[in-house]
């Protein structure tokens, strides 16, 4: 089990903070009908940078580390603007903008997990808040974008790879790989299955309602 000891390096949280934050704005940048200004969409970059780790926190019961630092924000703020002035040049790229995306997801699924294990939570609930860590800023993006949420949708699968690559993290862990290592395996295994699942079209079961006429309210006559 991770020491409790063991504490997420300061340029890795930042590190996935910036790559989130530019992956937000540059995705709300390309919604020209919205009218979003440049505070809009810096500020949509930096709930995304932002939203995994604060989630994280609030489940784990501490201070968002994100208030407890003065790089937090000046980080996230100029990734935000980084991701603006790169917007056309990313969306020129294709699948720069998900690929952007398995990273982020993968980076705060790892951190998330490692942290909870850190602080003492079981398996089961350390892979709970590496998820939700990783879709934390997708929702927040979504919501103030007034977008469906991504992980609802058809094909996301991003609570799929979240849950997949925190799990191969807290297995390692388990059996005394050493927590970077395992980590860094935890990203890769997110990503590739994000990926793989965007390019494959790989998704779980649609919902689907029941036909019409399939179960029929019998009223019984009155006395």
């Amino acid at each position: 089990m991770t020491e409790d000891v063991f504490t997420i390096p300061l340029w890795i949280d930042l590190l996935a903070v910036g790559i989130g934050s530019v992956q937000g704005a540059a995705f709300a940048a390309q919604f020209r009908d919205r009218r979003l200004d440049l505070l809009g969409v810096a500020i949509v970059g930096i709930a995304t940078g932002f939203g995994g780790g604060l989630l994280r926190d609030i489940l784990l019961n501490q201070v968002p580390l994100a208030l407890r630092s003065d790089w937090y924000l000046p980080v996230a703020t100029g990734a935000a603007l980084l991701g603006m002035l790169l917007q056309r040049l990313v969306h020129r790229l294709g699948v720069t903008i998900n690929i952007l995306d398995a990273v982020t997801i993968g980076m705060f699924g790892a951190i998330g997990t490692t942290k909870a294990l850190a602080l003492g939570l079981p398996v089961v609930p350390a892979i709970f808040v590496g998820a939700v860590a990783a879709v934390g800023g997708s929702i927040l993006r979504d919501l103030l974008l007034g977008l469906p949420i991504a992980i609802m949708q058809v094909g996301s699968l991003y609570a799929v790879a979240a849950i997949a690559g925190s799990t191969v993290l807290v297995v390692l862990d388990a059996v005394g790989v050493d927590v970077l290592v395992a980590g860094i395996v935890g990203v890769a295994v997110t990503f590739g299955v994000r990926v793989l699942a965007l390019a494959f079209h790989w998704s779980l079961p649609e919902q689907r309602h029941l036909p019409t006429g399939a179960i029929r309210i019998v009223r019984r006559p009155k006395p």
